[in-house]
């Protein structure tokens, strides 16, 4: 019986090896990229935090970064698109800023070449914090005394300016990060942590297709260098059906910014890391669960019309890549 029971578990534990896909473990990075002209400091990591939840940087003075792109939860807001200046609400779901450090583009559409050209675009976006020009809002920090004291301690005298203020933003927002997933674990050795399922469903998202588009570390594609976005068409295949229900065709993605007409409902692809807790998905905001977002991909991007089990175990997978989100709390912001 002994034996028996042994012979079991011996061939379990295989069995859950066996269906590991072949090919290379993209383990989470161990480095944050640091442009060179903008090195992490303490001091300017804590500025920019200040920043991130400075509700002055709005218009009504209610909005923040923060809002949302909520660090105290999972790093966006979990609406299918945020309310911004006199309630407007955004064009796009808000995606969340943990792991944002890892793009080599920003934004949907991959308008912005690094963190710290995102952190320009919200303030004078009338639909998000409404400020009428980023000479407006370097006005108003300058005079606080508190966050002129603090930005000449980073940067030096004189130094309340637009780019020190994105700089010390992105800063903050490259600490951001979630290593630590079950998947990562079970990478580095740990065979117990991740679930026979979602070995099955590795081995899916591996062998249907999934992974041409979200390959790397990150899920989201190929390394690129910084200002170079990996974006493909959303969706692929046409389908009348899904197109009208999540309405994920009406907007035109990176055509609206560069007016290519072979950019139409092109969009940079997004990360599967902690998709498990950062519903609703799409750009739209439209599908409300995990299972759904993983049919209409198979469906729209594969041609492909996934069985339930099989669904479920691809959920199992993603929810295998949620991270270690780091503790945060609000910083005391300068009062005056």
């Amino acid at each position: 019986m002994k034996i028996k029971m042994s012979l079991t578990i011996l061939f379990a534990g295989l069995a859950l090896g066996a269906t590991a896909p072949d090919g290379p473990r993209e383990i989470f990075p161990k480095a944050v990229p640091i442009p060179e002209n903008n090195p992490q400091t303490k001091a300017k990591i804590e500025l920019g935090k200040k920043l991130f939840f400075e509700t002055r940087l709005s218009k009504n003075g209610k909005i923040s970064c923060n809002s949302c792109h909520n660090v105290m939860k999972t790093g966006d807001d979990g609406l299918p698109r945020s309310p911004g200046h006199e309630g407007k609400l955004g064009g796009r779901n808000s995606p969340t800023v943990f792991n944002a450090a890892f793009s080599s583009v920003q934004f949907w559409d991959g308008r912005a070449a690094s963190l710290e050209e995102q952190a320009k675009g919200p303030i004078i976006n009338p639909l998000e914090m409404g400020m009428m020009s980023h000479d407006l809002v370097i006005e108003l920090i300058s005079k606080e005394p508190a966050y002129v004291k603090e930005f000449e301690k980073v940067f030096g005298k004189g130094s309340v300016t637009l780019d020190n203020m994105v700089k010390a933003i992105a800063a903050y927002e490259r600490t951001l990060i979630t290593p630590g997933s079950a998947y990562d674990r079970f990478i580095a050795g740990d065979k117990k942590a991740m679930t026979e399922s979602a070995v099955r469903g590795w081995r899916l998202v591996s062998s249907v297709g999934c992974m041409t588009c979200h390959s790397g570390p990150m899920f989201n594609g190929p390394a690129l260098p910084q200002g170079v976005g990996f974006y493909q068409k959303f969706p692929l295949i046409p389908n009348a059906e899904i197109e009208k229900q999540y309405r994920i065709a009406e907007d035109l993605g990176r055509f609206l910014e560069t007016k290519n007409p072979d950019e139409k409902n092109m969009w940079r692809v997004p990360t599967w890391r902690n998709v498990a807790i950062t519903a609703p998905y799409f750009h739209s905001g439209t599908v409300e669960t995990l299972d759904e977002a993983v049919r209409v991909m198979a469906k729209t991007q594969l041609g492909k019309d996934l069985k339930k089990e099989e669904i479920a175990d691809i959920v199992e997978f993603l929810k295998s890549l949620t991270g270690k989100i780091p503790k945060q709390t609000a910083p005391k912001l300068p009062s005056s």
